[in-house]
C-alpha cells in the first residue's frame, strides 16, 4: 500500500459522547457497513445524515435506528452513481442551512457486481464500479469541504478493500477503483494535512455483508463478524483522537 497504516488502539470503545455534538454523513447508509457506522455514530452522540438512492430502504433505517432507542437520523436521498456536481452542492447547501456545520463524512456506498475476467467485463459495470467508489465520494467531499475546514476538527473517512486481493485477477473495475482510492486519500491529505480536515482511509477486515457474499459465492459468510467493529473503528477516525492517524489506512485486519 501508498498509504501508512495505523492500528486501532488496543481496547479502544466509542463514549457515548466521543461525537457529541457533531454532524456526521454517511453515504450508502443501508448497506452493512453503512448501516453500522450510522447507528454507531449515533450511538457516540452525532447528528448522523443517512444517504442512498432508495429513500425506503432509508426510511426502514430510520424506523430501525429510533426502535433502538438511537438519535433521529436525518435522512436525504442520493443517488451516488446519478448525482451531478449541482446535486452534491445542494446536499452540502442543505446541511449548512439546517445545521450551520458538517464534522465527518463516512463514505460507505461501493458499487461491485461480481469478479469477471477484464475480457468479458461489461463497459457499463466498469464504469459505474470507478464513478460510485472514486469519482462521486471525490465531487461530494469537494462540495463538502467549506464545511469541514470551517469545523474545529473534522474527517472524511474513505473505506478500502485488502489491496492483497483485489489486485488479483477477476477483480476488475472494483479492484482498479480502490487502488485509486488509496491515492485519492494520500493526495487529499497532502493538500489538508494543516487544515481542520483529517483524510483517513478504513482497510476493514472480513465481514458479513452482502458485498462479501457476492465475491465469495459459496462462502459461509456467518464465519465473520457483523460489521459493528468496524462501524467502531469509524467513529474512531471520526472523532478527535483519531489525529495522530490522519493520512492513514486504519487496518482492522486479522494478524498475518
Amino acid at each position: 500500500m501508498a498509504l501508512p497504516l495505523a492500528r486501532l488502539p488496543q481496547a479502544w470503545t466509542p463514549a457515548p459522547d466521543t461525537l457529541a455534538g457533531r454532524v456526521v454523513l454517511v453515504t450508502g447508509a443501508y448497506g452493512g457497513l453503512g448501516s453500522a457506522a450510522a447507528r454507531a455514530a449515533a450511538r457516540a452522540g452525532a447528528t448522523v445524515v443517512i444517504t442512498g438512492r432508495r429513500k425506503r430502504q432509508l426510511e426502514q433505517l430510520y424506523d430501525a435506528m429510533v426502535d433502538e432507542g438511537l438519535p433521529e437520523p436525518v435522512i436525504h436521498p442520493l443517488d451516488m452513481e446519478a448525482a451531478t456536481p449541482g446535486d452534491y452542492e445542494a446536499l452540502a447547501d442543505g446541511l449548512e442551512r439546517d445545521f450551520g456545520r458538517l464534522d465527518g463524512i463516512v463514505h460507505a456506498a461501493a458499487s461491485f457486481n461480481s469478479l469477471t475476467p477484464l475480457a468479458v467485463h461489461k463497459p457499463d459495470d466498469w464504469l459505474r464500479a470507478l464513478h460510485v467508489n472514486v469519482s462521486a465520494p471525490f465531487a461530494l467531499t469537494q462540495a463538502c469541504m467549506p464545511l469541514l475546514t470551517r469545523a474545529p476538527d473534522s474527517a472524511a473517512v474513505f473505506v478500502l478493500d485488502d489491496p492483497a486481493l483485489v489486485q488479483r485477477a477477476h477483480w476488475g473495475g472494483y479492484g482498479v477503483s480502490k487502488a485509486a482510492l488509496e491515492r485519492l486519500v494520500e493526495i487529499l491529505h497532502q493538500e489538508t494535512e494543516r487544515t481542520p480536515l483529517r483524510a483517513h482511509a478504513l482497510l476493514p477486515g472480513p465481514m458479513r455483508t452482502m458485498l462479501r457474499r457476492a465475491a465469495y459465492f459459496g462462502e459461509d459468510t456467518t464465519i465473520h463478524p457483523l460489521p459493528d467493529g468496524a462501524a467502531q473503528a469509524v467513529v474512531y477516525l471520526l472523532g478527535a483522537e483519531a489525529a495522530a492517524a490522519r493520512g492513514a489506512a486504519l487496518d482492522l485486519r486479522p494478524p498475518a
